[in-house]
């Protein structure tokens, strides 16, 4: 383990989920003193938020973060239960120095332009020369503003609020969104004597085996990340009608546009962790995306009108960067950081972000690699 880090200059690390956890020990081990700050009231607090069922959708070995990997009693797929242990467990095997409870909500430059300053909770101002912002690429949840929502009598969650199946036993509930976390949800729903589940379909997901003969797609999504992506589609195409079967006649059928042009534009292919066999039976019917609200009920965007007991929106989240570094100019148009990982922008020297995209490779793992890349890029800029 690196000497004492007390006394040295901190990279300050906004975020202690799996990115901020992974570069501070990075940093660690290369003997740079980083600080985390975390607004929950411990590390990881983030995950505590996701339903009860949820496991990684990527394989334990390929998910452990550096230095530590995933105990194997957690499984192949691991729970999210687990997850918030190991983390916990990362962060004191690293003895990574968090302070909770604090909420960075400004960076700005530095009035000399040498660094950064952080403000936060408190009445907080930290200085630092290098920061790395970690806040998570699921940090908002969005709620689209539907027509007539507002004037909406019926309830209507975000997937963000749902635990479990409990509450929704009897009810006929609608699932907004066939991502992972929307289908997801609709299966768990089925389980737990919900009366019907409807699943609204705006964008035709794209559905893979979480493995084949015991490999899983993971693997696939690390070797063809770096291939044409025309190629990748074709291939794409022709393992999923040798895997998966067609479900048009049940109002899913294959998507027109290839599978990696589709996660290229920020759509992960769905994991099938049971969604098929729950749309083949009928459990889950898949419906038109919902166009609009009335008092009393939900318009669908063939005109069909419905009128579930519950409106559960699985319709993703926002990075929300912009109050944090909006003013920087460090943000894309749909507000996603221009720089990623190790990169910086010329004008914002020691400014890093990480874990705000979801490749196909996956994002524990993508996030480990970041970690490490960050901290070498850090320890050459502080010995120049």
């Amino acid at each position: 383990m690196p000497g004492d880090l007390t006394h040295v200059t901190p990279v300050h690390i906004v975020g202690a989920g799996p990115a901020g956890l992974a570069t501070a020990a990075a940093l660690r081990a290369r003997g740079i003193r980083s600080v985390v700050l975390e607004k929950g009231a411990e590390a990881g607090t983030s995950w505590q938020g996701h339903y009860d069922r949820l496991h990684l959708h990527t394989t334990r070995a390929l998910s452990g973060l550096p230095g530590l990997p995933i105990p194997r009693s957690y499984g192949r797929w691991v729970a999210r239960d687990d997850v918030l242990r190991y983390l916990r467990a990362y962060a004191e095997h690293h003895e990574l120095e968090i302070v909770t409870g604090v909420e960075v909500t400004r960076v700005d430059r530095a009035p000399d332009g040498g660094g950064w300053v952080l403000r936060a909770t408190g009445g907080r101002v930290l200085n630092s020369p290098t920061v790395v912002i970690a806040t998570g690429h699921n940090h908002t949840p969005h709620l689209p503003q539907w027509p007539g929502l507002d004037t909406y009598g019926g309830t209507v969650l975000h997937a963000s609020e749902y635990r479990n199946a409990a509450p929704f036993a009897g009810q006929d509930v609608l699932v907004v969104g066939t991502g992972n976390t929307g289908t997801e949800i609709a299966v768990d729903l089925t389980e737990g004597d919900a009366k019907r589940v409807r699943i609204a379909v705006r964008t035709l997901p794209h559905i893979v085996r979480r493995t084949t003969l015991g490999w899983p797609a993971q693997r696939n999504g690390i070797m063809v990340r770096r291939l044409p992506v025309r190629f990748v589609d074709r291939v794409a195409a022709r393992l999923d009608r040798m895997s998966t079967p067609d479900l048009g006649e049940y109002g899913l059928p294959r998507p027109a546009s290839g599978l990696y042009t589709r996660v290229l534009e920020g759509a992960i292919p769905v994991q099938d962790v049971g969604f098929i066999r729950a749309v083949q039976s009928r459990r889950v019917l898949p419906v038109p995306s919902v166009h609009s609200f009335a008092k009393d009920r939900v318009i669908l965007g063939d005109g069909t009108e419905i009128t579930p007991d519950v409106v559960i929106a699985a319709t993703g989240y926002r990075r929300g960067l912009e109050p944090l570094v909006g003013h920087l100019d460090a943000l894309d148009a749909h507000g996603a950081p221009r720089a990623h990982g190790a990169r910086t922008l010329p004008d914002a020297p020691g400014l890093h972000f990480t874990g705000y995209t979801n490749p196909i490779s996956g994002m524990l793992r993508e996030i480990a690699l970041d970690a490490e890349r960050i901290a070498r890029t850090v320890t050459r800029s502080r010995r120049a």
